[in-house]
């Protein structure tokens, strides 16, 4: 068996509280991964710091923060958005996770129900899903009409940039995953009884459906990825990496400092 060469700054690693738990929450120790395991953890703390800051900054300015997680069904928004927001001061955002709508919010105009959500003044809203529902997972799965369809996506930039020039920032991130990965962690929530209440009728479908999921996410990017309000696309096979790649855009792009 080749002897794995461990430097100093590893060894601290891995006798830290985290690199200990790491270490032996497993039957069978695995050095690399432990390590791997400490080393996010360690960044994911500095950037959640620096997000304590960004939230301060957002509080005192009065100023208002839009954050739109899309991707497909076990892409790993919630997760990220977790993270995001794990260390933040909690009465100063919301995470708004829409169910399907009522009666009445059928007959509304279709935005209107996402605005009653939108940030007050010093305040910060991560939206799981969002309004691009009608983008994608409504006509693929059958939930809006063809004619809905159209007016959402004529009207969703003009939305977007009235939203923009009320002083509201918006990031809009993508969480792309393959087919191979999706499935994957599809297994992973049906064997686990502490995420199978995860899985829906719509993710039951989404393999099935995934050429469909790729046209309509395509036509969204070329309608709606625009200079004013772009689409940051994340490679999220990786959860660790994505979520770090998620923080670290929020924090450039935010001048909080």
């Amino acid at each position: 068996m080749k002897e794995l060469k461990l430097s100093e700054k590893e060894l601290e690693l891995l006798n830290s509280k985290n690199g200990l738990y790491a270490l032996l929450k497993r039957k069978n120790v695995n050095i690399k991964k432990a390590l791997r395991e400490v080393r996010y953890a360690e960044r994911l703390a500095k950037k959640q710091e620096e997000l304590i800051k960004l939230q301060n900054w957002v509080i005192e300015n009065d100023k208002k923060l839009v954050v739109i997680f899309e991707g497909r069904d076990a892409a790993g928004k919630g997760g990220a958005i977790r993270r995001l927001t794990e260390r933040i001061n909690p009465r100063f955002f919301r995470i708004v996770a829409l169910n399907k709508p009522s009666d009445d919010e059928q007959k509304q105009w279709f935005f209107q129900r996402y605005i009653g959500q939108l940030p007050n003044p010093g305040e910060m809203v991560f939206f799981d899903r969002s309004w691009y529902n009608r983008a994608v997972v409504e006509p693929v799965n059958g939930f809006c009409t063809e004619q809905e369809y159209e007016v959402f996506m004529s009207q969703v930039n003009d939305f977007e940039k009235m939203l923009i020039q009320s002083n509201t920032y918006l990031i809009k991130f993508y969480f792309s995953i393959s087919k191979k990965e999706q499935a994957r962690r599809f297994r992973d929530i049906k064997n686990s009884p502490l995420k199978r209440w995860k899985m829906t009728p719509v993710d039951e479908r989404a393999q099935e459906l995934w050429d469909s999921y790729t046209k309509y996410k395509e036509k969204m990017f070329e309608i709606t990825d625009t200079e004013l309000s772009p689409w940051i696309i994340i490679d999220a096979n990786r959860k660790t990496t994505a979520r770090l790649k998620a923080i670290q855009h929020i924090l450039d792009e935010i001048p909080y400092k």
